[in-house]
């Protein structure tokens, strides 16, 4: 069974990430991923991203993936750290 942890190296490892949070239980998660590399993209590229960089895992290991994916200056206008 995958993990948060795992969740979040999977996409560490496949996108440069400013931020990354993974919230679930094994088959279902959240994430909020903040990365520059969706500055200048629309909501279902930035998800194509997130979806390239988990590869084969998102058709067997992960049934549901929530994502909120944010640029740096999105996440900080929203109150980020």
């Amino acid at each position: 069974m995958v993990t948060p942890e795992d969740l979040r190296k999977f996409i560490a490892d496949g996108l440069a990430c400013e931020h990354l949070e993974v919230a679930g239980d094994g088959r279902h998660f959240e994430a909020l991923i903040v990365s520059r590399q969706f500055e200048g993209k629309r909501l279902v590229q930035r998800h194509q991203l997130v979806y390239a960089a988990l590869g084969e895992r998102m058709r067997g290991d992960v049934h549901a993936l929530s994502m909120n994916t944010l640029t740096p200056e999105e996440f900080e206008d929203r109150g980020g750290a």
